[in-house]
């Protein structure tokens, strides 16, 4: 079929395109299109006219200028799930608004550079083209109108946002002093006044004191962020301070245009345009809605999980001992742990009652352990990362990176004087217990079948590599409950509301609700971890099985114990068995995996959090080579003299 006349021929859209993603100035051409057919033929210019003009009569300007980029409510998950609509349902055209019309005008990220292209004779002739099609009865205020409309809107906005108490109490008292978010709709009245009225100097006057109560507006936005750090982190607030600075922007850049000069006033126009096709790019960006909002989060979680971190990190001969002597202990209890653990199992429960069971037998025993000062060696990584994160702050001279390499000895020495604790002592434990109770009752606690499941399920030649390093992710998700659950406590200030509880206060008495207060605030984060950790370690592999996942957890120090019960079980003929040696050999690749895979995520997460770029990579690595050849034996055991004063070891 011929194609109508006047049409382009077949495939020229297609060739378009490819040519537009080839080079974006050539889509240049296509806004000058109308403007440069409408010299040549008149009846085109008429057509260009009278569509502008009724675009200026029916579309309402000031709401894509004011409204456009911004969320209708003030919360994260309100805005997702706008968002979520806006990128996978369709739009239509049938509608006058316009801020409905930018996103589907503007719909690809590259718009903004053809936009920024335009030429000056471009520009002019679409002046030319604006200015025929001024409506019969225009506002006083003409092409402005909008503009101001939009200003009195975004005043009244931002003033508001600044007024509510989640924010203004989060704000420095010394910036609001002056009360600019209270001055704000006022001065943009006055601006607005002073347009309808002609005078120029008035409205100059008057748009430097609005860019001035701008500003101050700004920075009490930014001094939250300031008392977020100390106070705790709200998403919502984070999100709703974000969207008060992005409206103060607006303002500025719909006074740049209203008050440009006319020689330049189609290039703030085209910059103006050229920001809105930005943010219509970034609206339909997932990511980019939480990327400040949960770096923020992030980063403090990550400090709070650094400041945990610093007690896990020995440094001077008494500290590594004690770090060992704590180990111990926690080898002790997790040896009972491997006890209870066939014990829930030998109930014959169902699959997740079974998996819950276990996942109390392991919170407890982990809370047992923080409680009474011991430690579980695999619980440092994920805290000690941070903390070694902190430290690459300021890696731009050789002494920083020294610095950097001495606690890299630190933490190895740290983690391999908890290893070895625990495992010297739950091994011993657990044999022991075995052989007493075949000496008392004629038979092991742990039976020979249950054995025989054990040198099944623990060989390094099964999936233990993959549920170790499966079991390593459950142990950084459980610093990050940990911290997130510190950050909510803090926030909420709940270590006030239990100093000054009417009823605690009753019961307890005032002096024991402030220790009380004091201990839920130093102790929150750790019990929470710990909690996590261990019903993660019963329950995940249970919810894994019901969707048909192939996922189980290895613990390095549970595992050592289920393997010594094991040999207890068997007795010396266990020795002669390749698969007792299958999963004695699987132990320290279970505990590096373990280790490794949670320092790596935790390690990654805080360097994110704070915006690290460590260029200085190579210099590190060098020098921690360098350390790995003249001082070895300095990552596995202690100084003989004493190092700097630091804070010892705290529990897990």
């Amino acid at each position: 079929m011929a194609a109508p006349p006047g049409a382009p021929p077949r495939g020229t859209g297609r060739r378009c395109r490819r040519a537009h993603r080839r080079d974006h100035t050539a889509a240049t051409a296509a806004p000058a299109a109308p403007a440069q057919r409408a010299r040549p033929q008149p009846r085109a210019a008429r057509d260009v006219v009278g569509m502008l003009r009724a675009f200026r009569s029916e579309i309402d300007l000031a709401t894509l200028l004011a409204d456009f980029g911004f969320a209708q409510r003030v919360a994260v998950f309100s805005e997702f799930g706008d968002r979520m609509r806006s990128r996978f349902l369709p739009a239509t055209p049938a509608t006058t608004d316009l801020a409905q019309l930018f996103g589907l005008l503007f719909s690809d990220p590259r718009d903004t550079e053809w936009l920024a292209a335009i030429d000056d004779a471009t520009l002019t002739r679409l002046t030319t083209l604006f200015a025929e099609a001024r409506p019969a009865a225009e506002p006083p205020l003409g092409w402005r109108a909008p503009f101001f409309d939009a200003l009195l809107i975004l005043a009244s906005q931002v003033g508001a946002a600044g007024a509510t108490g989640a924010v203004r109490q989060r704000m420095s008292p010394e910036l609001l002093v002056d009360k600019p978010f209270r001055q704000l709709l006022r001065a943009a009245e006055r601006l607005c006044e002073a347009a309808e009225g002609g005078d120029e100097a008035a409205l100059l006057r008057e748009a430097q004191y609005l860019r001035a109560l701008l500003d101050a507006c700004r920075r009490a936005a930014d001094s939250v962020s300031q008392h977020l750090e100390e106070h705790g982190v709200s998403v919502d607030l984070v999100f709703q301070v974000d969207q008060l600075r992005a409206r103060t922007v607006r303002v500025d850049a719909l006074l740049a245009c209203a008050l440009a000069p006319a020689g330049s006033r189609e290039r703030e126009m085209v910059h103006l345009v050229a920001g809105l096709a930005r943010v219509a790019s970034e609206r339909r960006s997932i990511r980019a809605l939480f990327a400040r909002q949960y770096s923020m989060l992030a980063r403090k979680v990550a400090e709070r999980s650094a400041e945990t971190g610093e007690h896990y990190i020995t440094r001077t001969r008494g500290e590594w001992w004690a770090m060992l002597r704590k180990a111990l202990g926690g080898g002790a209890v997790l040896a009972g742990t491997t006890f209870m653990k066939f014990l829930v199992l030998a109930l014959g429960l169902s699959a997740f009652w079974a998996g819950f069971g276990a996942g109390l037998n392991y919170a407890a025993s982990f809370v047992l352990i923080y409680l009474l000062h011991w430690t579980v060696a695999t619980k440092q990584p994920a805290m000690t990362a941070p903390a070694m994160a902190a430290k690459l702050d300021d890696v731009g001279n050789d002494a920083a990176v020294e610095d950097f390499v001495d606690e890299v000895a630190h933490l190895i020495r740290s983690q391999a004087a908890g290893i070895v604790g625990n495992l010297a002592m739950v091994a011993p434990v657990v044999l022991g217990v075995q052989w007493l109770a075949t000496q008392a009752f004629g038979a092991p606690l742990v039976g020979v079948q249950d054995a025989g499941h054990v040198l099944h399920s623990l060989t390094a030649l099964g999936p233990t590599p993959f549920y170790a390093a499966f079991t390593g992710v459950l142990l950084f998700a459980s610093s990050l409950f940990g911290g997130w659950t510190e950050n909510w406590f803090v926030l909420h200030q709940l270590d006030s509301a239990i100093r000054w509880n009417p009823r605690i206060l009753a019961r307890l008495g005032a002096p024991r609700a402030e220790r009380w207060s004091r201990w839920w605030r130093a102790n929150i984060s750790g019990l929470v971890a710990n909690i996590s950790l261990g019903l993660m370690l019963g329950i995940v592999p249970v919810l894994a099985a019901f969707f048909a996942l192939p996922l189980d957890v290895r613990h390095v120090t549970l595992s050592t114990g289920q393997i010594a019960a094991a040999l207890g079980a068997l007795g010396m003929q266990a020795l002669r068995e390749p698969a007792f040696w299958w999963c004695v050999a699987a132990i320290p690749l279970t505990g590096a995996l373990n280790l490794g895979v949670s320092f790596f995520l935790a390690f990654k997460v805080a360097m994110r959090s704070r915006g690290i770029r460590v260029a200085d990579r190579s210099r590190i690595y060098a020098a921690l080579r360098r350390r790995l050849r003249t001082r070895f034996i300095s990552f596995l055991l202690p100084p003989r003299a004493a190092a700097p004063a630091g804070r010892g070891p705290r529990p897990t």
